[in-house]
């Protein structure tokens, strides 16, 4: 099937028409001020759905995460939960270290057999180094073990400014990660473990007749806010990860390095303020449907279906959704096998002439090589098909 390497592409018709209603009209559009301005060293405020980035300060530049690390630690359990490699009912034997570990406690004691449900509301709810020490042993022999366990995830989610030497985030010059890195953790937690993630809004968890309240003050003062977590030490001041859904829209907010608790609350409050009211997020195309269709070479099929693996949505300021385009750029020959999810072009997602996001179109279905005599044929077809072209 012809076809030519760049495609533009505009919103689909009924989406056109959708935007296009008196409420998204450009004349309307709201003009944006900028950010506010919050007493913290670093952060960002992120889009769930689109991963836009909706304010940035210092976004990429590497920091203490202090508890916030436990994010990580928690996504390396779900992902052993998952794979039922543990259980929730696995009985824990509380080592020496763990028991001993520094900073916020679950109070459990050395010896002592604890569930794995309990040691996660002990390490989501309660902060406790304790129980995330206990839980990295129990998953990898070792907190040593799980550190590289967490760095492996790390790379696989393309956190590019992270690096962990412990599972709870105790101080350590070679432990850091970016609010960015933080943000884009936190939306493949709540995307890949939404049961898991139901933890996070839990308020208090009581265990040895203990009851901690979860140190997350966004959740009593915002009904919208479901989670997420908090972290202190004095070198990385107070941070913390919020993140809240209003109707369809999540935001994902990280402040860090702030010097005083409330100025954590205040600012994070201000900033999933600031992008409720400013922004709203649109969906594109939907996952696994054809965006464009490629002529693929010596392949039991002629066409490839190119789409995107997870729904594209879009986040811009609330009246601009007119200026949003699309455009595909496609490898100009594809040759078969073709696998599954493989890449084979970008879709650029643009708000006028200003560029919003990238992603890879991959192939939608697997495309294996044909026999001799196609390969023949299609090799000769390629050739007068190139030379002409």
């Amino acid at each position: 099937m012809p076809y030519s390497n760049v495609v533009r592409i505009l919103f689909l018709p009924l989406l056109t028409l959708a935007l296009l209603t008196p409420s998204w009209t450009t004349a309307q559009a709201q003009a944006i001020p900028p950010p506010p301005q919050v007493p913290v060293r670093a952060y960002v405020l992120m889009d769930y759905q689109s991963g836009n980035l909706l304010a940035n300060v210092k976004g990429d530049e590497r920091m203490e995460p202090a508890s916030i690390t436990k994010l990580m630690t928690a996504y390396v359990i779900y992902k052993a939960l998952k794979s039922a490699k543990i259980r929730l009912n696995d009985q824990v034997t509380i080592s020496e270290k763990a028991w001993r570990t520094p900073g916020s406690k679950m109070f459990i004691k050395v010896g002592s057999q604890v569930s794995v449900e309990d040691l996660l509301m002990g390490m989501v709810v309660q902060s406790g180094n304790d129980a995330t020490v206990a839980l990295a042993e129990h998953v990898a022999g070792s907190e040593e073990t799980f550190a590289k366990l967490m760095n492996q995830e790390a790379e696989r989610l393309g956190l590019k400014n992270s690096h962990f030497t412990n599972a709870p985030g105790l101080p350590d010059p070679n432990h850091y990660m970016s609010a960015r890195d933080i943000a884009v953790l936190t939306q493949a937690l709540i995307q890949d473990f939404p049961d898991q993630y139901a933890r996070y809004s839990i308020r208090s968890f009581k265990y040895n007749n203990i009851e901690q309240q979860n140190r997350n003050r966004l959740l009593l003062t915002d009904s919208s806010v479901d989670g997420v977590k908090t972290g202190h030490t004095e070198s990385a001041g107070y941070c913390l990860v919020s993140s809240a859904r209003r109707n369809d829209t999540r935001l994902i907010g990280v402040v860090l390095g702030a010097d005083k608790e409330r100025d954590r609350f205040q600012a994070s409050q201000a900033l999933l303020n600031y992008g409720f009211s400013f922004f709203e997020s649109r969906k594109l195309y939907d996952a696994n449907t054809p965006i464009v269709t490629a002529r693929i070479w010596k392949g039991q099929e002629n066409e490839l279906p190119l789409g995107v693996t997870h729904a594209l949505y879009v986040t811009v300021p609330k009246g601009q959704a007119p200026q949003v385009s699309t455009t595909t750029t496609v490898q100009p020959k594809i040759v078969a096998p073709a696998r599954k999810d493989q890449p084979f072009g970008d879709i650029v997602v643009k708000l006028g002439d200003q560029e919003v996001s990238k992603t890879s179109l991959v192939a939608l279905q697997e495309v294996p090589e044909s026999g001799w005599f196609g390969r023949m044929i299609d090799s000769i077809l390629m050739f007068f098909y190139f030379l002409f072209n």
